[in-house]
């Protein structure tokens, strides 16, 4: 059974559906520009508070403590001789 057409339907080739579809892309582009936003209030003050906390009093950044162990105490933990846990307890 053929596939009725709607009224006023006109076939496109695929170049001028192409550029159709570009022209339509380009004035959306247009329309809808990405407008620099400022960041919300309540974004800029915790942004703030986090700057204060990293931050000591005199504006320098201060670093956490390492976790790593140095090598120093490394050293040091070997030359100790090994304890074993249920001997700690004792």
């Amino acid at each position: 059974m053929p596939r009725r057409k709607a009224p006023g339907f006109v076939e496109l080739d695929h170049m001028h559906c192409r550029a159709i579809c570009d022209e339509i892309g380009e004035r959306l582009g247009q329309i809808l520009k990405p407008e620099v936003s400022a960041l919300p209030p309540r974004l800029l003050a915790l942004l703030d508070e986090l700057k204060q906390m990293e931050t000591g009093n005199y504006g320098q950044l201060q670093h956490a403590p390492s976790i790593v162990p140095s090598i120093d105490d490394l050293s040091s933990q070997q030359d100790r001789p090994a304890v074993r846990p249920y001997e700690a307890l004792n």
